[in-house]
C-alpha cells in the first residue's frame, strides 16, 4: 500500500511530485545567494576607491561583470520562486493566473534590464 489514504486515492488528491524540485532550487538559490552576496561585498571592500571611474572598471572586468550576471539572475530567480509559493499558497480564485503571468514579466523584464547594464558596461568600458 503505502500511497497515502484510501479516500485521497479514490479523490486523486495524492502528491502532485513537483514540490521537491521547487524546494531543491529555493535551497539552492539561497545558497548561490549568501556566496555571490559575500563576494559581492569583498570585492566591494576591496576597490581601492569608490569613485565612479574605479567602480566602472571593475564592473568592465570579467571578474567583476560574470559574477554580476550570476549574482542577479540568482536574486531575480530566487525572489521569483518565493513570490511563486506566496501567490500559489494564498490566492484560490481565477486571478492566481494572472498575478503568476505578472510576477513572471516584471521578474523577467528586472533581469533583462539588470543583465542589460551590466553586460553594456562590460562590453563598452575599459578592460582593467
Amino acid at each position: 500500500m503505502g500511497n497515502g489514504t484510501s479516500i485521497g486515492r479514490v479523490r486523486g488528491l495524492g502528491s502532485a511530485k513537483a514540490g521537491a524540485h521547487h524546494f531543491w532550487h529555493q535551497r539552492l538559490t539561497a545558497f548561490a545567494n549568501l556566496v555571490l552576496m559575500v563576494w559581492f561585498v569583498l570585492s566591494l571592500a576591496l576597490l581601492p576607491s569608490y569613485d565612479y571611474d574605479t567602480v566602472y572598471a571593475w564592473v568592465s572586468s570579467a571578474w567583476g561583470a560574470v559574477p554580476l550576471i550570476l549574482l542577479a539572475t540568482s536574486v531575480f530567480y530566487h525572489a521569483k520562486m518565493g513570490l511563486q509559493t506566496v501567490i500559489e499558497d494564498y490566492q484560490h480564485d481565477e486571478t492566481r493566473v494572472v498575478a503568476l503571468v505578472v510576477l513572471n514579466l516584471v521578474y523577467g523584464a528586472g533581469w533583462l534590464l539588470a543583465a542589460f547594464s551590466i553586460l553594456r558596461t562590460a562590453f563598452t568600458g575599459t578592460p582593467a
